[in-house]
């Protein structure tokens, strides 16, 4: 989705007045499960007692794992983390609570300085004054929290709808609703406190400002550390905010710099708002995300493939009609002739909801496959039936038996998968060949997108289907076992209770990782591993060779 968001912010600066251009890893849903508030209090307890013996086990687990799990995935997680806050930065300064502000704040830096060197220094400590609130926002509520209490708080099914309504809250608001402001009295105080001067009045000018454009940089900066949350990295809320504030301090350090520049800057005016309504469009898409998480892991079935594309293609049809300028809200302004570059924005919106509509009859959609949901939730699917070998409703290829499972379950690309792993191992020694274990998750975006634009390649579908015996386990299902079935894990002491607990506990025993998608080629005689197992890799040839690597080693 933060590829998405990147697209549109970025097209969106083309087609300011006066011709201005501005040049993720495997989310993980270890454990959504929806509690009690009795139960969601020993929860946390548990989260708040055990988070450090719990790090300790995530970093040896990542430490043991090598580079079979990825490379470094902690690192790319805060990157894309950073990254997110830096465009989410750049369109809060778009933002029409922010944008005019931007003259008057280096107006005031350049007359009450006597040199500019004097302006410049003042405008350099206005910025990183705004980059030590938004961080030590983002490090409040990582101390508060914590990493492990942010993953699993993240994870639970009431969270996820909570932040389905958050986000969805934040559209209506950005699409002109309502304003999310702050206490009036609080930015009274900050107001007083910035004519203090010096350092202390320098602060809290940023604060002042932190605190009034709140009404549109709240939303902006709620996605952001939800998107952090959601990831459970520890620092990525920091991590999160400094990206955003370093963006948002940018400009006026900038322009304090060299002032000539402002003449250069588009005036105010009605695009602020056609900024803050195409970003509300966007809340609104990134919100069907976490509601779609959740129906997955629960198998409600009330969210499928077709229910989301339709929602998705109707939200940017929308988007680009508005762009059109054939869509107004109660805060627009009217527009008088179509900008060029506000044409092209358009063209792309549009163009990409007309890429969407094949997915109704079951297009893979490559390009966003790994947000959508799984091909196989798709009622009527011209694709799948494609790959022939039709697969029943109970999970079994014809001619064989239903699989353990298979009701709840279904294989992708009409493969034969199996959904347990004794009754996989038992069938490859049968059959004598060797087992691919695929750790994967509902709401993997990585394991989604390994199967719409790697496994159907030819040279890997093939291998797929005729050399191996797929084990297909969902490491964050909400199916409860059966009570004879539930235990109390060895390696990390927590109760196993459903589907998903058990095959993430086996992941984590038997292979010491814990992120998805991990594939591990097995020789089903020994359970031994036969080469060194795999992340996500979207290199058809590498993952191809991975793959005929594990079968010549058990051949031999």
């Amino acid at each position: 989705m933060i590829w998405l968001k990147a697209l549109v912010i970025s097209s969106l600066l083309l087609w300011l007045p006066g011709g201005i251009a501005l040049a993720q890893d495997t989310v993980s849903y270890d454990d959504v499960e929806f509690f009690s508030e009795e139960e969601l209090a020993e929860e946390l307890d548990s989260v708040a007692e055990t988070a450090p013996q719990d790090a300790a086990d995530t970093a040896a687990i990542h430490t043991a794992a090598g580079d079979g799990v990825a490379d470094n995935p902690e690192s790319k997680s805060l990157w894309a983390i950073f990254i997110a806050g830096f465009i989410g930065g750049f369109a809060a300064l778009l933002m029409p609570c922010i944008f005019p502000m931007l003259p008057l704040t280096v107006s005031f830096f350049t007359k009450s300085s006597h040199s500019r060197s004097k302006a410049v220094g003042q405008a350099l400590l206005y910025g990183l004054s705004i980059i030590i609130i938004y961080v030590a926002l983002g490090l409040i509520i990582t101390v508060s929290f914590g990493a492990d209490a942010l993953n699993s708080l993240s994870t639970n099914g009431i969270f996820n709808m909570l932040f389905f309504i958050l986000l969805v809250v934040f559209a209506i608001s950005f699409l002109g609703a309502f304003e999310i402001t702050l206490p009036s009295s609080w930015v009274n105080k900050m107001d007083a406190q910035s004519d203090r001067g010096g350092l202390v009045g320098l602060f809290f000018m940023a604060a002042t400002l932190a605190v009034v454009s709140f009404s549109c940089t709240g939303p902006i900066i709620g996605t952001l550390l939800v998107q952090a949350a959601t990831m459970g990295e520890l620092l990525g809320p920091a991590v999160g905010m400094f990206g955003f504030s370093l963006a948002l301090a940018i400009p006026f350090a900038l322009f304090a710099m060299f002032p000539g520049w402002m003449k250069s800057m588009p005036s105010s005016g009605g695009w602020l708002n056609s900024v803050k309504v195409t970003l509300g469009f966007l809340e609104l898409a990134l919100a069907l995300k976490f509601l779609s998480n959740v129906d997955l892991a629960y198998h409600w079935n009330l969210f499928d493939r077709e229910v989301f594309l339709v929602l998705w293609i109707v939200i940017f049809g929308l988007l680009g009609i508005y762009l059109l300028g054939k869509l107004r809200f109660a805060h627009d302004s009217p527009i008088q002739h179509l900008s060029i570059p506000r044409l092209f924005l358009s063209i792309m919106v549009l163009s990409f909801t007309l890429y969407m509509v094949p997915g109704l009859w079951g297009a893979p959609l490559r390009a966003v496959s790994a947000f959508l949901p799984p091909q196989a939730t798709q009622d009527f699917d011209l694709y799948t039936t494609s790959f022939g070998g039709g697969v029943h409703s109970g999970g079994a290829t014809q001619g064989s038996s239903p699989r353990k499972y298979g009701d709840i379950f279904h294989a992708p690309l009409n493969l034969d998968v199996f959904f347990d792993y004794d009754e996989g191992i038992q069938y490859a020694q049968s059959v004598d060949k060797p087992v691919m274990i695929d750790f994967t998750g509902h709401a993997c975006v990585n394991c989604r997108k390994m199967e719409a634009s790697v496994w159907p390649e030819k040279e890997v579908y093939t291998l797929l289907r005729n050399e191996l015996v797929i084990i297909q386990l969902y490491v964050d299902d909400k199916t409860a076992l059966p009570a004879e079935e539930q235990y109390v894990s060895a390696f990390s002491g927590k109760n196993i209770r459903t589907i998903g607990n058990k095959w993430s506990d086996v992941q984590a025993s038997k292979f010491n990782a814990n992120s998805q998608p991990f594939y591990v080629l097995l020789d089903p005689n020994t359970e031994q591993v036969l080469i060194e197992p795999k992340g996500a890799d979207y290199n058809v040839e590498s993952y191809r060779s991975f793959l005929q690597s594990g079968i010549s080693a058990f051949k031999q």
